[in-house]
């Protein structure tokens, strides 16, 4: 079997920015929720028997304690954040596992789901479908990929590769390095993605880094430019970009999962039909309908 593990955040926001204003039959803003939905149903359709959804239902996380510059969901607009719990109840009802995530971020969630199902030998393969770069740290040869829906482009071990110039287990040591917008970290000066890729695809991780660039192996200073400066920076900011690791790095909560079999969809739950009446999509439930039947 293969198991589908959706981010439920990003296709809101996908949806939320793609998709034509849409009312529900209470007048409020769904489109975003209709629209995700929509993309679920035709997961089913595509062949999905095994599927998981991760949302944000609230933006900050534990992370936020630990450094203050982490992204809050400030900038969400109103009309989107309050859409997080009607999609939660809306694929609830469709027959769905979902996870809302509080203290703990979807990402978790689905670096967790992730890792309880590749330990089960009869999955075949375990897909993660969002580009989100936080997620190719879970990416493991091409048992557990990425799937990016939009571009229909999967990344396996050596697509993680081939993107960032490092492994999947060095994921979080990069972005320690180069700093993440989205999240709200950013980095060590002076250090660039090139930079970061060449020397971690040498030392692997930060801690195996020599503090002195005389120390360094003599092919990755020759390819580094300012290798002196940037051994400088990670040497007097250690600390630093330690904490930025641990922002970068996803927690793994096996309780959310206990075991591969809650996945499966058993089709549309009898409150499914007041979800398609709230959203006024009546072809909704024939489309579920149709395929609990198969």
């Amino acid at each position: 079997m293969r198991v589908h593990l959706l981010d439920g955040t990003y296709e809101l926001f996908r949806h939320y920015f793609g998709q034509p204003p849409r009312p529900g039959e209470d007048g409020a803003e769904i489109g975003a929720t209709y629209g995700v939905v929509a993309t679920v149903l035709t997961m089913l359709e595509g062949g999905a028997t095994h599927l998981g959804v991760a949302t944000d239902h609230v933006i900050p996380s534990f992370r936020n304690e630990l450094w203050p510059g982490y992204k809050t969901g400030d900038e969400v607009p109103e009309v989107l954040s309050a859409q997080f719990e009607v999609l939660e109840e809306a694929l609830r009802s469709l027959g769905l596992v979902v996870w809302p995530m509080v203290d703990l971020e979807a990402d978790d969630a689905l670096a967790s789901a992730a890792a309880v199902a590749a330990e089960d030998q009869s999955v075949e393969q375990v897909i993660i479908c969002t580009p989100d770069k936080d997620l190719a740290q879970c990416v493991v040869g091409g048992r557990v990929v990425q799937l990016d829906r939009r571009k229909d482009l999967l990344v396996d071990e050596d697509g993680v590769r081939a993107k960032f110039g490092v492994s999947p287990t060095s994921i979080p040591d990069w972005l320690a390095l180069v700093g993440d917008a989205a999240d709200g970290f950013p980095g060590l000066s002076g250090w660039g993605k090139r930079s970061a890729a060449v020397v971690l695809a040498h030392y692997v991780h930060l801690d195996s880094i020599p503090d002195e660039a005389g120390h360094w192996d003599p092919e990755v200073r020759k390819a580094v430019r300012g290798a002196e400066r940037l051994a400088a920076t990670l040497r007097d900011e250690r600390d630093l970009v330690e904490l930025f690791r641990v922002l970068a790095t996803l927690r793994i909560e096996r309780s959310l999962l206990t075991k591969v079999a809650d996945l499966e969809w058993h089709g549309p739950t009898p409150a499914f039909d007041d979800t398609c009446q709230r959203l006024r999509a009546p072809a909704f439930a024939a489309r579920a309908a149709a395929l609990a039947s198969r």
